[in-house]
């Protein structure tokens, strides 16, 4: 197996699989703590292998305004949607819908970053949005728009916007040169001690579970991934670039929704077929320009 094919499968079974594995981190705790467990060991984790390897640790100065949005953005609000999303839906759902995040950062990139949006991308953000609405349409249909179904719907939105601005302050900081992976250790401290804040606020009380399924879940969320999944990707990026590395978005959630089928039992329709097909499709045309023109370049010049 090649690295570069190793990185990729990778960060995409990891990934494809954490949204199955929050399920074990539910109903223990409130999710604010669990996200605060969650984080707070991977930024351990992360600053220990930074340590190991000799590489910088902490981050220039101008750096810790986008750590503080990173923290607050990605590792805190994001995640803690995302697992009161996971208590309403099947795992697999929250993954896809998930994917509509490749329109967020067309149109965050357009308003904060002045980059301009190019048509087929634009479609394809729509396509994939329209395939998200799809695949819903079966568990609305039976909720109804104000049942968990829809509710589950629009907390894995408002975390697609979280998630979105981070990612458009981490596109900042390396336009300014801030080193990747310190920031990022350090923005999962932050975001950990915010959820701790949440937390409190909630009135949560911080319990650690003694049962195996909770304690498993949250180191393979913490080790694997927030930290080896992170890792597995920045090099993949490396080798193949930001383009071509992309791509994981387009098989997470398939093997999100295959596993949500195998543990538990989600149910296929029609609607939801077609809904993931599009949702695929339109991520393939948000990822899928730029790589193609960039071949077309090489083979110009070869």
């Amino acid at each position: 197996m090649s690295p570069i094919l190793g990185l990729y499968l990778a960060a995409v079974l990891i990934w494809g699989s954490t949204w199955y594995v929050i399920e074990f981190q539910l109903g223990a705790v409130d999710p604010a703590v669990s996200v605060a467990y969650r984080f707070g060991l991977a930024a351990v984790l992360l600053m220990g292998w930074l340590v190991v390897t000799r590489q910088r640790l902490i981050p220039p100065r101008h750096a810790w305004r986008q750590v503080a949005l990173v923290g607050a953005f990605t590792f805190s609000t994001n995640y803690l949607l995302v697992y009161l999303a996971t208590e309403r839906l099947p795992s697999g759902l929250v993954a896809v819908a998930g994917s509509a995040l490749s329109l967020m950062n067309v149109l965050n990139a357009r308003i904060f970053l002045r980059q301009p949006i190019r048509p087929l991308v634009l479609l394809g953000g729509l396509i994939g949005m329209s395939g998200v609405v799809l695949l819903f349409l079966p568990e609305l249909q039976v909720d109804g728009l104000t049942g968990k179904s829809a509710v589950g719907l629009a907390l894995v939105m408002l975390s697609n916007v979280s998630a979105s601005l981070g990612s458009i302050c981490v596109q900042r900081g390396a336009r300014t040169g801030v080193p990747l992976l310190p920031a990022t250790a350090w923005s999962m401290a932050f975001g950990a001690v915010l959820m701790v804040g949440v937390a409190l606020a909630r009135g949560a009380v911080f319990s650690f579970p003694t049962s195996l399924s909770y304690a498993a879940s949250l180191g393979y969320l913490a080790l694997f991934g927030s930290v080896i999944a992170f890792l597995a990707y920045f090099s993949l990026i490396g080798r193949i670039g930001a383009d071509r590395a992309g791509y994981i978005a387009v098989m997470i959630p398939i093997l999100a929704l295959v596993i949500s089928t195998i543990f538990e039992g989600y149910h296929w329709s029609a609607a939801a077929f077609v809904g993931l097909a599009l949702a695929v499709a339109g991520n393939l045309l948000v990822l899928g320009p730029k790589t193609w023109r960039k071949r077309r370049v090489d083979a110009a010049t070869a």
